[in-house]
């Protein structure tokens, strides 16, 4: 049995169903990226995973623990770090860990060691006597994730933990993921930014309309694709020689020449892009811009819905 279980899970809130029939497995130790655009079903999945809501049908278990048998033994395992920030703006940090703290029923010596390893864990020490008033929107989501960790959960669930930061600020979070995961915690990861999930997570599923399109690894689900690859090269012509030596590399597909702009189809952009640049140097016409696209799981997810993530 894998260490999360999703069988057939349904969830509807009056006549809409959020969540429809989904299952899906979840390996300890895993960094689980769950992907979909904003309204797919990601967050009522985890929010029943979590015990906040209640399944329709279908049932979850985590570490043989079924959410709707043994839900105060599921609950004990998780750390759910929710979208919106859960903190008193008034109370300094360490008041609001204090507080969450004392609901998950830590006693007073332990809370105060784990209150001291949570700030530092995400980089906040120095800060934690300040009213979260006075922190930046990264600085919240730290201490959103800093409260998930009191508890030593060995399962984290962050619902979108990167809206509305700055870059630096995301790659302190993924630094914080990567260091939870290297020792030991699974995480369960939801996102609408393809980039982010490609990046942290070893398996994925995708998820649109509350129904699951795609799912496993990185690599699986590229391959879905079609493993296609486009290099395009800005220059001011192409002739006739050029265009038929271009046609002749090994892998090349296909080669489409349009004012000041080649296009060429391949499953190796990285191997043959030497000598395709050989050939532009050799026939003497300069190459200005490079460009190669790759399949990726925003590609993925058009093909299996016709739309973006973001749309």
């Amino acid at each position: 049995m894998s260490y999360i279980e999703v069988r057939d899970l349904w969830k509807r809130f009056k006549k809409r169903e959020a969540v429809r029939g989904i299952s899906f497995q979840v390996e300890r130790g895993e960094i689980f990226g769950f992907l979909g655009p904003n309204g797919a079903g990601k967050s009522t999945t985890i929010s029943v995973l979590a015990g906040l809501l209640k399944p329709t049908a279908g049932d979850m278990s985590v570490a043989g623990y079924s959410i709707a048998g043994n839900p105060m033994e599921v609950k004990r395992c998780i750390g759910l770090v929710p979208q919106d920030i859960a903190l008193y703006p008034k109370l300094s940090a360490r008041d609001n860990l204090r507080f969450w703290g004392s609901m998950y029923g830590i006693s007073r010596l332990e809370l105060q060691r784990r209150v001291k390893e949570v700030l530092e864990l995400v980089g906040l020490s120095e800060r934690g006597a300040e009213p979260i008033n006075n922190y930046s929107g990264g600085m919240k989501r730290r201490i959103n994730i800093a409260a998930g960790l009191l508890h030593q959960p060995e399962l984290l669930i962050l619902d979108e933990p990167t809206v509305g930061v700055d870059p630096q600020t995301r790659s302190r979070i993924f630094e914080i993921i990567r260091h939870l995961n290297q020792d030991g915690t699974t995480v369960i990861y939801t996102s609408h930014y393809m980039e982010e999930v490609e990046l942290l997570c070893d398996k994925v599923t995708i998820i649109d309309e509350g129904q699951i399109v795609a799912s496993g690894t990185k690599e699986e689900l590229l391959r879905q694709v079609g493993g296609k690859q486009e290099i395009t090269l800005t220059v001011p012509f192409i002739n006739e020689s050029l265009y038929q030596q271009l046609k002749s590399i090994p892998h090349v597909q296909q080669v489409k020449a349009m004012e000041e702009q080649v296009d060429i189809l391949t499953d190796q952009a990285d191997t043959i892009l030497t000598s395709v640049l050989g050939n532009f140097i050799n026939a003497g016409v300069p190459v200005s811009k490079i460009e190669i696209k790759k399949p990726n799981l925003e590609t993925l997810f058009m093909k299996m819905t016709g739309r973006t993530l973001r749309d």
